[in-house]
Parts: C-alpha cells; sequence; structure tokens
C-alpha cells in the first residue's frame, strides 16, 4: 500500500509539473501574440516619433561641419596655449585643411557655421580657401596673415578651437541669448542681438492667456453640456465639435476675415458709432489670442465634460443637505472633483499652443510670432537646423516640465474634497 501510495504521489507530482509546464508555454504564447499585434504600432511610434526626437536632440548638440572639415587644423590647436595667435604648425594644418575644403566646395559651410560667431566672416573664410591653393611653402603664417587679416585675430582661432568640439552648447545657449567668449566663459550677448528669451517669453505669455481664456470659456459650457437633457446636450456637442472638424486653415482664415479693417466685427461697431474708425484687431496680440482660442477650445472643453459627466447630482444635494450653500458647496465638492478635467484640459491646451505656427503668422503682427515661426524661419530660410533644434529641444523641455508640475500638483490621486 506504500509503494502504491508513493506512486501515485510521484505521478501526480508529475502531471502538476508538466500542466505548470503547458501553463508557462501557453502564457508565453499569449505574450507573443499580443507582442505581435502591437509591433506596428510600436514600429510606427519608433520610426514617426523617437527617432525624431533623438534627432532633434541630437542636432541641438552636435555639429562636426569645423571637426569634419578642419580635421588637421583642431589636432594643431590641442597644443595651443590660447593666449596668443598659434604658431607655424597650427598656419601649416590650416592652409592643407583648406586646399581640402576648396576642392570639395566646403569653404561656405565652414564660413557659415562661423559666421554664427563671428559675423561678416563667411566670406572672408571663402576668399582664404581660394587664396590657401596657391600657397605651396612655408612661411604658411606669414602668407596667411597676408591673405587675410582675420588669420591675425584671436578671436578667430577661439572661434575655431571652440565650434570644432562636435559636442557642443552654442545652439542652446544662443536661443537663450548667451554666448561664450574667446576665453570660453558664458556671459549675455548685446542688448541688441537679445531676441530670442523675448520670443520664449512671449510664446509662454501667448500660451497661458489662451488657456486661460478657453478655461473660462469651456468650464461654464461643459457644465451646461454635462446637466442638459440629453437632446439639448447632443445638439450643444455638435455645436461646440463643428470647429473641431474644420481645418485649421479654414478657421484661421475665417478670423482674418472677421478681424480685418474692412471685416464684419470692424463693420458693426462703425455701424454702432461704438467707434469713430476700424480698430486694430488683426495683426495684432488681440487677434492671435482670439483666434487661438476659438480654435483650442474644444480641447479644453472635452476632458472637463468627461470628468463632470462622471460626477453624481447626489454629491451636491448632499452638501446642500449638510447646510452648504450653492458657492461653498460648489467650491468645496464640485469644483475639486473637476480638477483632473481642467488640468488635462489646460495641459492639453497650453503645450498644443506652444506649437502654433499658422495662426499668429496669419492674424498676428512681427512682434506676435511664436517660437515656432522662429523654427520655421530658421528650417526654411536660414536652414540652420542646430538653431531649429535647440528651440525645438527648449519646447520639449518645457512640456516635460509642464507633465511633471501635472502629475505633482494635479494628479488624480492628490485631488481630495473639502
Amino acid at each position: 500500500m506504500a509503494a502504491v501510495a508513493s506512486a501515485d504521489a510521484l505521478f501526480a507530482a508529475d502531471e502538476g509539473r508538466r500542466l505548470r509546464q503547458r501553463l508557462a508555454a501557453a502564457g508565453r504564447l499569449g505574450k507573443l501574440k499580443a507582442f505581435g499585434l502591437i509591433l506596428p504600432l510600436l514600429l510606427f511610434v519608433l520610426a514617426g516619433f523617437v527617432a525624431p526626437i533623438v534627432m532633434l536632440l541630437t542636432n541641438a548638440v552636435y555639429d562636426t561641419s569645423i571637426s569634419s572639415n578642419l580635421p588637421a587644423t583642431m589636432t594643431a590647436l590641442k597644443a595651443w596655449d590660447g593666449k596668443d595667435i598659434p604658431g607655424e604648425e597650427a598656419f601649416a594644418a590650416l592652409v592643407a585643411d583648406l586646399k581640402t575644403v576648396q576642392a570639395a566646395n566646403n569653404g561656405p559651410l565652414i564660413g557659415k557655421r562661423l559666421n554664427y560667431e563671428i559675423s561678416g566672416i563667411r566670406s572672408k573664410i571663402i576668399a582664404s580657401a581660394r587664396k590657401a591653393e596657391a600657397i605651396m611653402a612655408p612661411p604658411y603664417k606669414e602668407q596667411m596673415l597676408a591673405a587675410d587679416k582675420i588669420w591675425a585675430d584671436h578671436l578667430t582661432w577661439a572661434k575655431i578651437n571652440q565650434s570644432g568640439q562636435a559636442l557642443t552648447s552654442f545652439y542652446m545657449l544662443s536661443m537663450l541669448d548667451l554666448q561664450r567668449d574667446a576665453e570660453g566663459v558664458i556671459g549675455a550677448v548685446d542688448p541688441e542681438r537679445a531676441v530670442y528669451r523675448n520670443v520664449l517669453w512671449r510664446t509662454l505669455y501667448i500660451a497661458l492667456m489662451v488657456t486661460l481664456a478657453t478655461l473660462a470659456l469651456a468650464y461654464p459650457t461643459a457644465y451646461v453640456l454635462a446637466n442638459a437633457p440629453a437632446r439639448v446636450a447632443n445638439l450643444l456637442m455638435i455645436l461646440v465639435l463643428i470647429p473641431f472638424w474644420t481645418s485649421l486653415l479654414v478657421r484661421t482664415t475665417a478670423w482674418y476675415v472677421l478681424l480685418g479693417d474692412n471685416g464684419p466685427i470692424n463693420s458693426l461697431l462703425m455701424t454702432l458709432h461704438l467707434t469713430e474708425g476700424p480698430q486694430k484687431l488683426i495683426f495684432s496680440r488681440f487677434g492671435t489670442i482670439v483666434a487661438m482660442t476659438h480654435i483650442q477650445l474644444p480641447f479644453t472643453l472635452l476632458p472637463i465634460y468627461s470628468v463632470m459627466k462622471g460626477i453624481s447630482p447626489s454629491y451636491m444635494r448632499a452638501a446642500r443637505s449638510l447646510g452648504g450653500g450653492p458657492v461653498i458647496s460648489f467650491w468645496k465638492v464640485y469644483l475639486p472633483l473637476t480638477l483632473p478635467g481642467i488640468g488635462a484640459g489646460c495641459l492639453l491646451t497650453f503645450i498644443l499652443s506652444l506649437g502654433y505656427y499658422i495662426t499668429p503668422a496669419l492674424v498676428g503682427g512681427p512682434a506676435d510670432q511664436m517660437v515656432s515661426g522662429i523654427i520655421a524661419g530658421a528650417m526654411n530660410q536660414e536652414n540652420n537646423w542646430g538653431k531649429a533644434c535647440a528651440l525645438g529641444a527648449i519646447l520639449l523641455a518645457a512640456t516635460l516640465l509642464l507633465f511633471w508640475v501635472y502629475n505633482r500638483l494635479i494628479g488624480v490621486d492628490k485631488v481630495k474634497l473639502g
């Protein structure tokens, strides 16, 4: 009997082990199937979202236009003390590099990069590359100094040495109106050249004003939608979503017509004798904020509405039955329950407003252009990808900071009554 019991126990243990193996295999197969289903989406996200962001961040801090075209010069400058202009060895390396640069027609590329640091040096670099072809023997220093006086300037060599580092902070510093001097010390640029901080602050200000304006309009509208009868709520929702379904360019163009000097709004104001002449509504900060508010309103309203729709009316009735007036009940009960929706809607609107380009370009004036306009100009007109990527990286950092603040201050788990 003992032997039979022992055999049954061994058989049961073996069956249990095989059952666990089959369950584990089934689990792995299920995970593989699930991974196969999400693989196309994962590849799409990597190719269309992650890879561009990585490239953006890389171009903002990585530039080989000097190091790849002046390799011998950069090697020679490693022994330079940085106090005066370099010696004969560095000039010999420069001549050799400039000959190669001229043969490859890369003089404009080097000149453009150095022109970011020293205004007006581009044409002189190109001319020096042509003249270097005629230099066949030493003294190289004397001949290059005779070719152009920029080579007798300590600043030229200091900037070549700084720009020759593949990893560079130049673009990020420039977009914050900062620069390195010849000694490498970081300081503010001349006030006449300080433009990018103003653009960044202007972008943040306009995005904040649009967010506050949409919140002021969206909150009471969402409350009406959440508490109205179904037929009325559906009609109102359609009216809210009609602009959402319309092209951004169409909506912006419509505001361009409405806010024009001879548009309906100015015509109505003059007909009612409220103004003596057309008001400056178009090409102004007012026009930019109004048009962006109209476009962004559904993005703020829908998250708030979805949260309000889930709030039971019994909460407010309980608050009123416990002695709370309408204002106190709203402030202590209803508003805290809607904070997740407010936070999500405002965060979405603020982030989207940071990247607006078409609307400020069409209805805003020169003093209302935002960071996106500067990025577009850097890519399409200046062909300065480092500048464009640096501004994009700053906007990305601002977005991540907003997400962090939202999670810390308005996270769902932090919303409390009372």
